[in-house]
């Protein structure tokens, strides 16, 4: 159980216009920053700065409970697990919202896909595989995952999907650009076979500045 023995709090700032990195330093966190506005970037640029044998990806819209913590930490002291993730739930929301959240967190636990919002990995594994992707503006995790799946079969470890405590997240970004926007940016990506994520323009829901 040494894994949480020593942790450390990295804060991405990537270019906000708020206090982040000011409320950030105050709470103790170190604050690293990154100049390109990209998601794979900011993670990247995060990860690089840790030092420890774990990493752990939280959005900041995202609000990980004691007993997540608790559950990744078990997982992590087993031994077997290479990485993973856990399902997700946006409280009280709209039945569409919980439709779909509960459709991905099914996906989820079947395909050992992580939701963006809360991805965790061993820090070797992470760094061998060079991180995710900076030619993708999205869906970057799946990509990742895709890789440490194949990393763990090799080995003969597991990807683990926590489910006991499902994360906290935040529905806003739906909110913000509307069901038919979701379902647009979704097609697209699948038409194209993922090609219209490696441009910003292709990845706008997830660009165009509104929080």
């Amino acid at each position: 159980m040494a894994a949480f023995d020593h942790a450390e709090l990295i804060v991405c700032d990537n270019n906000s216009t708020d206090r982040t990195a000011t409320l950030a330093r105050e709470a103790g966190a170190q604050v690293v920053f990154e100049r390109v506005n990209q998601i794979s970037r900011a993670r990247n640029t995060g990860a690089r700065a840790a030092r420890g044998d774990w990493l752990v990806f939280v959005d900041a819209d995202s609000y990980p409970s004691p007993e997540l913590f608790l559950e990744l930490r078990r997982v992590i002291g087993e031994g077997r697990c290479l990485a993973g993730g856990a399902t997700v739930t946006f409280g009280d929301t709209t039945p569409a919202a919980r439709l779909v959240v509960g459709l991905w967190n099914g996906i989820s636990r079947v395909t050992r896909w992580a939701a963006g919002s809360f991805m965790f990995c061993e820090a070797r594994a992470f760094r061998e595989e060079r991180g995710f992707s900076e030619t993708l503006y999205a869906a970057e995790e799946i990509e990742l995952f895709a890789r440490l799946k194949r990393r763990a079969r090799r080995q003969g470890r597991s990807i683990e999907i926590l489910d006991r405590h499902p994360l906290l997240s935040s529905d806003r970004r739906v909110r913000l650009t509307g069901w038919s926007a979701f379902m647009r940016h979704a097609g697209r990506a699948l038409v194209t076979g993922g090609r219209s994520l490696r441009t910003r323009s292709g990845a706008a829901i997830w660009y165009d500045g509104r929080r």
